[in-house]
């Protein structure tokens, strides 16, 4: 179809969705952007934030991620280091692993046991953050 794009939201462990997309708004480090069929092609690391899909199927899909997108004339990829649909955010657990991810900081052995904790924190608070402002 002319006036859709493939679309594919792709993690480390799998493909999350795929499919003919009409639109996409995609949460860009330098601000959230749109895409439609026809983009120029464009590279974006991605702050976290919610990627909004409107399908050719008729469903809508809003996703947290954290990642990098690739825009086309055809195609938008979205390769996402986390991504996690906004049905299924758990604030309560959110909230749970924040603490035990702060006692995962304040108990490490060593520097780099340190900073990988430091770095799961953050991703923690930030989707924590996003989530908060919807």
């Amino acid at each position: 179809m002319a006036d859709t794009l493939k679309f594919e939201l792709v993690s480390p462990e799998e493909l999350l969705l795929s499919g003919d997309a009409f639109e996409a708004t995609v949460p860009g480090v330098e601000g959230e952007f749109g895409v439609l069929p026809q983009h120029a092609p464009f590279v974006s690391a991605l702050r976290p934030g919610i990627l909004k899909v409107k399908m050719a199927d008729g469903s809508d899909h809003e996703i947290f991620v954290r990642g990098l997108a690739e825009a086309g004339p055809e195609a938008l990829t979205v390769l996402a280091e986390f991504a996690l649909r906004v049905g299924d955010y758990d604030a309560e657990k959110v909230a749970s692993d924040i603490r035990d991810a702060e006692e995962d900081v304040r108990d490490a052995s060593d520097e780099a046991a340190k900073a990988k904790a430091q770095l799961n924190l953050k991703h923690l608070t930030d989707m924590q953050a996003v989530m908060a402002q919807r």
